[in-house]
């Protein structure tokens, strides 16, 4: 990865600072913590111009940046990556820290649905947000049961079910009962599911708070 601005761009220098200090990159240059969801559908952590380049040289179409649209250094060289190397970026805000809304969970299904494949996914670290996602593909996409979708939020990626982003497990195990029951996901959603219940109920545990808040630094 390399750190050059581009000669006589004050601006340039002030994004990468950005991307590598204020937003932790330097923790990126060798992490990626990218995974295949499922054929044409990838999760990373957020990714570099040039982590970018290497997507697009092996087909990807389709950045999907889970951290939404923000007015910072990192935003702003992936905007340009991908502008400049063909890609499509999407911006689509989803939350660690509290149980799905229905809004979001429709938006959701809407964007599986115009994407054009093969596509990436990213957040931050790659744990959490991506993780809400990964799951949401397999589930809505690909229809597949919510107990392996739930799956791609584990410690394998770095999420850490005890601290505040738990609640995204306790969301997708609150449907479990109902799909049992052949309930569809989005009939429970729009007829059953209370996401401020949920986020209400969920109690984190103090030492996975610290690691994840304090000591990882997540979003």
């Amino acid at each position: 990865m390399s750190f050059v601005a581009p000669a006589g761009s004050r601006r340039g220098l002030v994004d990468w600072t950005e991307l590598i200090v204020k937003d932790h990159g330097f923790l990126r240059i060798y992490w990626h913590n990218e995974h295949e969801i499922a054929p044409g559908m990838w999760r990373c952590n957020q990714p570099s111009p040039r982590r970018i380049k290497k997507a697009a040289d092996r087909g990807i179409r389709t950045v999907i940046n889970l951290r939404g649209p923000r007015a910072d250094g990192g935003w702003r060289l992936e905007a340009e990556a991908c502008a400049k190397y063909g890609l499509i970026l999407m911006d689509f805000t989803a939350r660690s820290r509290a149980a799905p809304d229905k809004q979001m969970l429709h938006a959701a299904r809407a964007l599986f649905e115009e994407i054009e494949l093969p596509a990436m996914m990213h957040c931050k670290s790659g744990a959490d947000r991506a993780g809400l996602m990964a799951a949401l593909y397999l589930l809505i996409a690909k229809e597949r049961p919510a107990r392996e979708a739930v799956k791609q939020l584990t410690w394998k990626y770095g999420h850490v079910k005890q601290a505040k982003t738990g609640v995204l497990d306790a969301f997708f195990a609150s449907y479990f009962p109902y799909e049992d029951r052949g309930m569809r996901f989005f009939d429970w959603v729009d007829g059953v599911y209370d996401p401020a219940s949920i986020t209400r109920e969920f109690k984190a545990k103090d030492w996975a708070v610290r690691l994840t808040d304090s000591i990882l630094r997540r979003e």
